[in-house]
């Protein structure tokens, strides 16, 4: 045999042992195979258990997934540091996988994701979830100036200035619904809707101007109106009373609200930008007193007919609640936007010089302009007054009045040669300085705003709420689940609006016009353009 040829000698006749004994038997489960007659038959029941034990071994098999992989722990050098990425591959090299977050993000807020689009063009109005601030609520409310909270944006931040912000939104919607005031009658109560309804409006606040317009004004436009009232309704101040949310924010909050320019003699009042000194500021052996733009002070101080001062009204308000709530936890926020966050300054420096003990004071300010000189700036700091600014790197109000200049350019040159100039400027008269810790966003970063967004847009109240809801720190892209709707910046500066998803939200047939004559009255309005 060919086969016995390749095998040594010892092993051959074991092999044809071996084949002698060898019988080729088919599968008992094929109905092909013959069995031989001298076969036992094989009995149903061991067919039917062989059967079973296939098919089972062959469902395991085909139901089994793969185990995903298993993730080892990073570990950090002696220096507290994630190792570097010496990736072998071009792309690893390259270090490309570090922006793949970024990219993911970029690529969530594009138009071609029409569920994100439609879930922020849609009426329901949707928040970022308010968390328990419990025993932090000092931090929250700048006892530490934010240190830690603003570069990354804390969440919990970022929903407290958003809620702040809509207490202002709050004051111009009650302006623009009747904004006339009678000059031979004293006011009638004035209606406030909050959209936070934990709260309650105790005072309505005024600002009356200081100058007049000439006669000849209601000759050439009589039409004007409350345009040209001297007195006129500028915000209000609110206080919780909901349980629940006392106990959420660890206190009872007095919220004090207060709106921007929109009268002509207002913006005559900010036209009045020469620094005078601060009232109470009499010692002359003070090197750098404060002092404070004329047209603020003069909003602030001036009386009308028929209603007291804001500065009267303010202290008389606070002084009365401080009294009722006297031996819980309280704290004052003050609130303003563009004319209002100025206020919002004066309104604060005067709380915290008060005869009475005041709870702890913060500002929480959307764009502002500059109110007084570094002396001023030096007493809201030392009278312990907490400031946070949220400034729009392209919002031009927040770089005036004095030199126009942002303050992050000012710091860059004050660590220059030239940082000597300066300290010399700020002994100057028109010398302004900003007060407070800043939060810093850019209308740049808005995956929906146009980079070349106007001068309206940038300043706009809406515009910043938008901005702080998608913020998360200075070196990311635009927060991918920020929650603030669209609607509204779509209604509003729809002109400053990516054209792009201008088109998409048409092309998902949503009838932008209709979504909001069926909407109901919405409690808080943007300012007006």
């Amino acid at each position: 045999m060919l086969v016995g040829c390749t095998l040594p000698a010892h092993n051959l006749n074991l092999f044809q042992a071996r084949r002698a004994s060898f019988r080729c038997r088919g599968s008992p489960l094929n109905p092909l195979t013959k069995r031989p007659a001298s076969a036992k038959p094989l009995q149903r029941i061991a067919s039917t258990e062989l059967t079973r034990l296939h098919l089972s071994n062959l469902e395991k098999l085909l139901q089994k997934q793969e185990q995903p992989p298993v993730l080892e722990p990073i570990e950090k050098n002696s220096r507290n540091e994630l190792p570097e990425n010496k990736g072998s591959g071009m792309l690893e090299g390259l270090g490309l996988a570090r922006l793949w977050p970024e990219m993911k993000a970029t690529e969530e807020m594009s138009p071609r994701h029409m569920k994100t689009l439609q879930r922020l063009l849609s009426k329901s109005q949707e928040y970022s979830p308010r968390n328990s601030l419990g025993g932090r609520w000092r931090e929250y409310h700048g006892s530490n100036d934010w240190s830690g909270m603003l570069d990354p944006l804390d969440e919990n931040l970022r929903r407290e200035v958003v809620r702040y912000g809509e207490f202002v939104q709050a004051a111009y919607q009650s302006f623009n619904s009747d904004p006339a005031m009678s000059a031979e009658e004293p006011p009638l109560p004035h209606h406030v809707a909050l959209s936070d309804r934990a709260y309650r409006v105790t005072k309505s606040l005024y600002a009356t101007s200081s100058v007049g317009l000439p006669d000849w004004v209601d000759e050439v436009a009589p039409d004007l109106g409350w345009m040209t009232q001297r007195s006129s309704w500028i915000g209000y101040v609110a206080v919780c009373e909901d349980r629940r949310e006392i106990a959420r924010m660890g206190r009872r909050d007095i919220v004090i609200a207060l709106r921007g320019t929109a009268t002509c003699l207002e913006w005559a009042e900010n036209m009045r930008a020469f620094p005078v000194q601060f009232p109470g500021e009499k010692d002359d052996s003070v090197q750098d007193p404060a002092m404070v733009e004329c047209g603020f002070l003069s909003l602030y101080k001036t009386r009308g007919a028929h209603v007291p001062s804001l500065a009267e009204s303010v202290i008389q308000e606070i002084q009365r609640l401080t009294e009722i709530y006297k031996g819980e936890t309280l704290s004052i926020t003050v609130t303003g936007h563009s004319l209002g966050a100025a206020l919002a300054l004066l309104v604060a420096d005067e709380l915290s010089t008060c005869d009475f003990e005041v709870p702890p004071l913060a500002v929480f300010s959307f764009g502002g302009p500059r109110v007084g000189n570094k002396g001023f700036a030096d007493r809201i700091k030392q009278n312990d007054v907490k400031v946070l600014r949220i400034v729009n790197s392209q919002d031009v109000i927040t770089r005036v009045p004095g030199m126009f200049v942002s303050e992050e350019l000012e710091r860059k040159i004050r660590n220059t040669k030239m940082g000597g100039v300066l300290n010399a400027l700020d002994k100057m008269p028109w010398s302004y300085s900003h007060v407070g810790t800043e939060l810093r966003v850019d209308t740049k970063h808005s995956p929906y705003l146009k980079p070349n967004a106007d001068v309206a847009c940038c300043h706009d109240l809406e515009a910043y709420l938008h901005l702080v809801d998608g913020f998360l720190a200075s070196n990311c892209p635009f927060r991918e689940n920020a929650k603030r709707s669209l609607l509204k910046l779509v209604h509003e500066q729809s002109a400053n609006v990516k054209k792009l998803y201008i088109s998409k939200a048409f092309s998902l047939k949503l009838s932008l016009e209709r979504e909001r004559d069926r909407m109901p009255m919405s409690p808080c309005l943007p300012s007006p353009s």
